[in-house]
């Protein structure tokens, strides 16, 4: 439970219809090996106790009482099973009969929560035997046990105040108005579906898509358990389809047509982040909160942790996020050319990764607004630093592309520079790097006046983050096209456009680009070869947007971040390498907020952004030092 995370499960097990005895005794294996596994919450399907497809065999009283000693032989044979245990069963009350989620939990039947809508169409028939759930509080006695039993009720674990269930029982999710929504916003974190839902062709998908929906609706963990094998197949077909969802992704599913358990983590922390951001998000709603126990302990990971968050891992889904995130970028920049009605874009290239994109996106937005692409002015400014590669690269890709290319060489320019204010021209610090960097914005936005255009901006999310800009240098432009984009991702923005093109000039030149190291090239290159690459000086850019993500998308912690990252890069990096380069991260990006504080206009394109007129509003001089305090206790 450490960091938020909790181990949980959902389990079709063997089952024979209307026989409590064999049902409960799989029931019992099942709770006992998930416990074993460190599961701290484990569901079973709609009915298990006595099987769904009982049909008139739930109006006897024999089956009735054979649930009730199957509960409480649960209850007694876990309850030294640290678990919390979420079964059905039909619970009759009052001559009317219902179907029922029962939490078990340290020997003791905490409560049940009745199904709240009962279908009765196609095959569900189920208002025939049993009565809609209602709010109010009735006791059940269960042997000596009273157990109430309301759709009211939610389970918290008070040593773990982010765990809080609800329960909802299948049809419930199929409805316009699932119970689910309520229960979320009473505070229920995990919301457990006891279900029976059987097979058809394509049934699988929507079913999924439900799950996943809602659990992204709620911000919520969504356990979903199914009726498997072992249900009458007179008229139906069941096959175990357990999925356990968290905040619109699927974090563990079981094969069909095999009764199985499916284990995951999931996270508490990062769901409480994403309703504490949310102000739509609000709690309402009385509800009757009954306190669970699990000791709190570490959860051994077995989720996955992407090393690139910020880059699907599925090739085509990246695709298709490459060429939704081109077109907002091109979309936000067409706007702004069709509204100032400028007659040129002035984009400086370096043969480098972001003004390659830069450029891209520009072209995009010449052609969306159908404009001659020989109206964009590409510049490219070779100095001290700049390589034969990479101008060629530049000059090539603008070719290519069929912009208008202007070379100007800032050599003189800066070494008058140098002169007036007294530098050193042989001292390479950073007054000797950014006069660079300074020049050369100063060329780019005096060509856009002449011409009557707009500089578009290079650089990008994680340089923002780090505050690897000049200030008034690339730091500034007139609209910042790459703004919302992490490094990582634009090698593959890039690397997209590449493979699309059926121009073979560009597609060799984007594909050296890509094959560049990352720099800004201040310094005098040796032997030809770049001499100053950014990630031996500020540390891998992996590393960093993976820490951008966590901090910003969810707010966790350093501990938390090193952690996640720990799994990300096993066999990559070393703790001792990510805790160094995690306290340059931190150190810098609160340092630096100051350039973000007057960052120019440019377009969002993910969950993550620093614009200060929007999603990162910060002081510029607040202090780093409960953040490096943590990092420093974590070596």
């Amino acid at each position: 439970m450490k960091d938020g995370f909790v181990k949980v499960a959902c389990a079709a097990v063997d089952i024979r219809v209307g026989d409590t005895v064999y049902n409960s005794d799989n029931i019992i294996k099942a709770v006992r090996l998930a416990a074993g596994e460190g599961a701290k919450l484990i569901v079973f399907p709609e009915l298990c106790i006595s099987a769904y497809t009982c049909s008139d065999l739930f109006l006897q009283r024999t089956l009735l009482d054979g649930v009730k000693d199957a509960l409480l032989k649960i209850a007694k044979e876990t309850a030294d099973c640290d678990i919390i245990s979420v079964v059905g069963a039909p619970v009759e009350y009052g001559g009317e009969l219902y179907n029922c989620g029962a939490v078990i939990n340290r020997g003791e039947i905490k409560g049940l929560v009745p199904k709240t809508n009962i279908p009765n169409y196609g095959e569900f028939y189920e208002a025939r035997h049993f009565s809609p759930g209602g709010t109010d509080i009735k006791n059940v006695f269960i042997g000596s046990q009273c157990v109430p039993m309301s759709t009211r009720l939610l389970f918290r674990a008070p040593d773990m105040p982010d765990f809080v269930l609800g329960i909802e029982i299948c049809e419930d999710l199929w409805t316009p108005t699932p119970p689910s929504g309520e229960l979320a916003l009473a505070g229920a974190t995990v919301i457990a579906n006891l279900s029976a839902s059987n097979e058809l062709i394509a049934k699988d998908e929507y079913r999924a898509m439900l799950v996943k929906s809602q659990s992204a609706r709620l911000y919520a963990a969504y356990l979903y358990a199914d009726a498997g094998y072992g249900e009458s197949t007179t008229d139906l077909v069941f096959a175990g389809d357990n999925i356990i969802a968290e905040n619109g992704a699927v974090l563990a599913r079981s094969k069909r047509f095999c009764n199985e358990c499916v284990y995951s983590e999931i996270d508490l922390e990062r769901l409480i982040s994403e309703r504490r951001k949310t102000t739509t998000y609000r709690s309402r709603g009385e509800y009757t909160v009954i306190n669970v126990e699990f000791e709190k302990e570490k959860t051994t990971l077995t989720r996955t942790v992407e090393q690139k968050p910020f880059v699907p891992s599925d090739t085509a889904k990246r695709k298709k996020r490459s060429e939704e995130i081109l077109t907002i970028q091109a979309m936000g920049l067409k706007k702004r050319l069709d509204h100032t009605g400028a007659a040129c874009a002035v984009v400086g290239v370096s043969g480098g990764l972001d003004s390659t994109l830069a450029l891209l996106v520009t072209a995009r937005a010449f052609d969306y607004l159908g404009l001659d692409r020989k109206n964009i002015i590409a510049v490219t400014m070779p100095c001290f630093g700049t390589t034969d590669r990479t101008y060629n690269n530049a000059v090539s890709f603008a070719r290519s592309l069929g912009v208008t290319l202007e070379e100007i060489n800032i050599k003189e320019a800066v070494n008058i520079h140098f002169r007036d204010i007294g530098q050193d021209p042989e001292s390479y610090d950073v007054t000797y790097e950014n006069s660079q960097a300074r020049e050369r914005t100063q060329i780019l936005m005096d060509i856009a006046n002449k011409n009557g255009g707009l500089v578009i901006g290079t650089g990008d999310l994680s340089e923002l983050a780090l505050g690897w800009a000049t200030y008034n240098g690339d730091h500034m432009s007139m609209y910042a096209v790459n703004a919302g984009v992490p490094k990582t991702l634009i090698r593959y923005l890039v690397d997209y456009e590449a493979e699309r093109t059926d121009n073979e000039a560009l597609r060799v030149t984007l594909t050296d680009i890509l094959n560049t190291p990352v720099s800004p090239e201040l310094l005098p290159p040796k032997d030809g070869e770049i001499s100053q690459k950014t990630e031996h000086i500020v540390g891998p850019y992996e590393l960093h947007d993976f820490f951008l993500y966590y901090m910003l998308r969810f707010g966790f912690r350093p501990a938390k971040i090193l952690r996640l990252a720990e799994r990300a890069f096993s066999g990559v990096y070393e703790r001792g390498f990510i805790l160094e380069w995690m306290r340059v991260f931190y150190k810098r990006f609160f340092s630096q907020q100051f350039k973000r504080s007057c960052l120019p206009d440019g377009p969002k394109v993910g969950t993550v952004a620093l614009s200060p007129r929007g999603d990162w509003r910060m002081p510029s001089d607040a202090s780093v030092r409960l953040w490096t305090d943590e990092i420093d206790r974590l070596k």
